[in-house]
C-alpha cells in the first residue's frame, strides 16, 4: 500500500467510476494521506476502494498528467515531491511574466460576452470551510478557472498554453493552504475582474500584480519562514 497517515475520509461508494476515483486519490495527493515521494499502490487503492484496479490505473494516469504522480519504468507510481523554495518562487516569477500581462490584455479587448464570463466565474466562487482538499476543492476550481479564463480573454493561445501547462494552482495549494486565504483571494479577484470588465488595463494589470505578489507571500513565508 502506498505510505499513508491514516485520518477517516470519505471513500468513493462501490462500483465508483473512475472519475470518482480520481477525485479521491487527488484527495489524498493534497491532504498528504499519501505523503510527497511515497510509493503509490495500483492494488492497495483497488482494495482500499473497492474496486478493480482499472480505474485507479486510469485516475493516476489522469494524476501524472497533473503533474501530481509519476511513474517509473517497472516500479509504478510514485507521488511527486512538493515544490522546493526555489521552485515555488520561479513558478512565481513566471506568473508574474504571463498573468498581469494578460489582465492588461484583456481590460483592452474585454466585450459583452468576456465580461459575462468573468461576472459568472465570480457568482460561481465558493468560500472555503476548511483547510483539507475535500472542503477547499471548490474555491480551488474556481481559482484555476478564473486565471485560466483570464489568459483566454488576452486573446493570446501561446500564454493560454503556457498557464495551463504548469498546473500551478494544484501544487501552490498542495503546498499549503489555509481557509482564510480563500475570501482574501476572492475579494482580490474581484478586484481584477471589475478593472477588466471596466476596460482599464493599467489597473487590471496591478490588481493581478498585488494579487500574485500576497500569494507568494503567504505561501513563502507560511512554508519557508526562512524567507522572513
Amino acid at each position: 500500500m502506498s505510505d499513508l497517515t491514516a485520518p477517516e475520509r470519505a471513500k468513493p461508494r462501490r462500483h465508483v467510476l473512475a472519475d470518482e476515483v480520481y477525485v479521491a486519490i487527488k484527495a489524498m495527493l493534497m491532504d498528504h494521506v499519501i505523503r510527497p515521494e511515497a510509493r503509490v499502490s495500483i492494488d492497495g487503492l483497488a482494495r482500499e476502494f473497492e474496486v478493480s484496479p482499472t480505474p485507479v490505473r486510469e485516475a493516476l494516469a489522469r494524476l501524472e498528467s497533473d503533474g501530481l504522480v509519476s511513474k517509473e519504468p517497472l516500479r509504478g507510481y510514485r507521488a511527486t515531491p512538493l515544490l522546493t523554495r526555489e521552485q515555488l518562487d520561479d513558478l512565481y516569477q513566471f506568473r508574474r511574466l504571463i498573468e498581469p500581462w494578460a489582465a492588461r490584455r484583456a481590460a483592452e479587448n474585454i466585450d459583452d460576452a468576456g465580461a459575462s464570463a468573468l461576472r459568472e466565474e465570480l457568482a460561481s466562487a465558493v468560500v472555503p470551510s476548511g483547510d483539507g482538499f475535500r472542503a477547499y476543492q471548490g474555491f480551488a476550481a474556481h481559482d484555476t478557472r478564473f486565471h485560466a479564463l483570464l489568459t483566454r480573454l488576452s486573446g493570446s493561445e501561446q500564454v493560454r498554453l503556457a498557464f495551463e501547462r504548469t498546473h500551478c494552482h494544484l501544487h501552490i495549494f498542495r503546498l499549503y493552504f489555509a481557509h482564510d486565504i480563500g475570501s482574501e483571494a476572492l475579494a482580490e479577484h474581484q478586484r481584477i475582474a471589475d478593472a477588466v470588465i471596466d476596460g482599464d488595463p493599467s489597473g487590471a494589470e496591478q490588481a493581478m500584480l498585488d494579487h500574485l505578489d500576497t500569494s507568494r507571500i503567504q505561501r513563502l513565508h507560511t512554508v519557508h519562514p526562512e524567507s522572513r
